[in-house]
């Protein structure tokens, strides 16, 4: 049985980090050694943090000799060990952006309170109980939920346990109100306190239904002024560029000419306007990129404009400008 040899490797640029070693045959028979990053020293700050880290690891790689007992792992484990196979920069399986949302829900939320259980100890009660007291919208809790059922699929698919107890966990995710919808006089009284980058923006959102990530994503080779269309083949989460959430996000796009009217005069007027050249590129200089060669991130972009004129009239309620409006409402706002 392999317990692994654990180090501790420096980074140039990051903090040190703790690094298991271990050895096991390939297809042919020819042992091979293996290595995997199991964490920075300021997650785990000593040896025996990793060791511990890494129990469900090893018990993986050593699943042709002894199998574990179910009540041997505790979710704490479950977390590291899902992060070291689910969570790698090497996994496509998932978007960067759920894995970040990934590791943001087990940081704050799922470790924190479950991390000294076993898995075995973890019923379906417990867990709705506690999702009703989390101080979160009915949305995010269903996230959490949804979350913990993953994890739970994950061990059984490592053997590492047997059922998912989070199956009939109940967790709505309605919303506890409606969303703002504004009508076309409100979308006017919008527009028209806009800069004209920020009002190109709020027409393609409103004409449009693009997600955040697809508008920030543009290029203008992207959009078709002769054939009144636009293709949507890129999205950015977090300023990483990536494909679309959905096959369908990737089918072109009509444009309503009000809009490519406005588009044509914000490429006249912006300092990046060739067809490689982000839409709504940022100004700033990132290391090792000239300005420009980035977008805005849509989030830093959108706080930073949250200001009166993006809020409604009657009670300061943001609201999302994404697919509350087609382009048939905007045709009639426009007239």
């Amino acid at each position: 049985m392999q317990r692994g040899s654990l180090a501790m490797v420096s980074r140039k640029e990051a903090p040190s980090v703790w690094q298991l070693r271990w050895s096991e045959k390939n297809l042919h028979g020819v042992r091979v050694q293996r290595k995997r990053v199991i964490g920075s020293v300021e997650r785990y700050p000593d040896e025996a943090a990793a060791r511990s880290a890494v129990t469900a690891l090893l018990a993986e790689i050593n699943s042709d000799k002894v199998r574990m007992s179910s009540r041997s792992i505790t979710m704490a484990q479950l977390c590291d060990h899902f992060e070291q196979r689910e969570l790698a920069r090497d996994n496509t399986w998932r978007s960067y952006a759920t894995k970040k949302t990934y590791h943001a829900y087990l940081t704050r939320w799922i470790r924190p309170h479950w991390r000294h259980y076993e898995l075995a100890e973890i019923r379906t009660i417990q867990v709705e109980s506690w999702l009703r007291t989390l101080p979160l919208a009915k949305s995010s809790c269903a996230k959490i939920r949804n979350l913990m059922s993953v994890l739970f699929n994950h061990a059984c698919r490592y053997e590492l346990f047997d059922r998912n107890p989070i199956y009939l966990v109940r967790q709505s995710a309605k919303r506890r109100r409606a969303p703002t919808v504004l009508i076309p006089s409100e979308i006017k009284a919008l527009v028209d306190s806009l800069g004209i980058r920020e009002r190109t923006l709020v027409l393609l959102a409103v004409s449009t239904g693009l997600r955040q990530s697809e508008l920030f994503g543009l290029k203008w080779g992207d959009v078709d002024f002769a054939q009144k269309t636009m293709n949507v083949t890129r999205s950015i989460v977090y300023g990483v560029v990536g494909p679309c959430k959905t096959e369908a996000s990737q089918k072109p796009v009509p444009v309503h000419p009000t809009v490519l009217k406005t588009l044509s005069e914000w490429r006249r007027t912006c300092r990046y306007n060739k067809s490689d050249d982000w839409v709504f590129a940022s100004r700033r200089h990132v290391a090792g990129h000239r300005s420009g060669a980035k977008p805005f991130c849509e989030d830093t972009f959108v706080r930073s404009r949250s200001g009166p004129e993006f809020r409604s009239d009657s009670d300061g309620t943001r609201f999302d400008i994404r697919t509350r409006l087609s382009c048939a409402v905007w045709e009639q706002s426009s007239k």
